[in-house]
């Protein structure tokens, strides 16, 4: 009996908005011509800016919920919907690779999917036919992450689309200025990253806070950057085959978001 060819996945980090996002045409439409670019995932793997929790946790697997994790905007952005199926099966691989590599698992099944997961799922997989587990970053050290994510680099060879959600830039003092604005801290980390990124230097990027211009004012709690790394251990071996898809700007931070593979 011939069994199908899984294709592999590439991995992505994106940068995923506030729920005002859904009201930009231009970023919309670039997540959506992204996911036509991309293999059909049999699942998706996420991990957000918005979920720290050790030891490191899986989210609901049955019923996925969403967690409306922002206060003060629209009433309208409280009555999104996104009803992605869950993903047993997967969750039962992260537990074995996550297990074999020495890390700590728990389950928290009442945990759905946060806006830095269903924000952009929703513009990416509209029809939320595909089956989703978000994990939590169980710390913000870039090399744990790393670690982490090459634990899980087989799931990729079993059709797992593994996406880190955060945003190039996070400093929310840029909401602040005028619209169209971009401060010159988020213009220069935000080709710093370019650079390191094409030149695959995984080093400099481990130390950006050290390495990187205005590193500290580009990310002065460094959640949003983190999700990159899982990304970064998830791809070796094709990180030569990364690529920024979106770029740009959105209230003066960076919206740069790369895929590998």
């Amino acid at each position: 009996m011939q069994h199908a060819v899984v294709e592999r996945m590439p991995t992505l980090y994106l940068s995923h908005g506030a729920p005002p996002l859904a009201d930009d045409p231009v970023w919309t439409r670039e997540l959506a011509d992204w996911s036509t670019q991309l293999p059909r995932p049999a699942s998706i793997l996420i991990v957000s800016a918005h979920w720290e929790e050790a030891p490191l946790a899986l989210g609901a697997t049955a019923t996925v919920p969403l967690v409306h994790d922002f206060w003060g905007f629209p009433e309208h952005y409280y009555g999104v919907r996104y009803e992605a199926p869950g993903a047993p099966e997967l969750a039962a691989s992260v537990r074995v690779l996550l297990g074999g590599a020495g890390t700590a698992v728990c389950d928290v099944p009442e945990r759905g999917l946060d806006h830095g997961a269903y924000v952009p799922l929703k513009e990416m997989f509209p029809a939320a036919d595909i089956p989703v587990l978000q994990i939590s970053m169980p710390t913000l050290d870039p090399g744990e992450l790393m670690r982490i994510g090459r634990a899980l680099a087989p799931l990729r060879d079993e059709g797992v689309l593994i996406v880190g959600s955060g945003f190039f830039t996070h400093n929310l003092a840029a909401l602040r200025l005028p619209d169209g604005e971009v401060p010159s801290w988020s213009a220069e980390f935000d080709d710093w990253g370019h650079r390191a990124l094409a030149a695959q230097d995984v080093d400099a990027l481990l130390d950006f806070r050290h390495k990187a211009p205005a590193g500290r004012l580009a990310h002065p709690r460094t959640e949003h950057f983190a999700p990159l790394f899982v990304t970064l251990g998830a791809s070796e071996g094709d990180l030569g085959r990364g690529r920024s898809v979106i770029d740009g700007f959105w209230r003066g931070l960076a919206k740069r978001s790369v895929q590998f593979g």
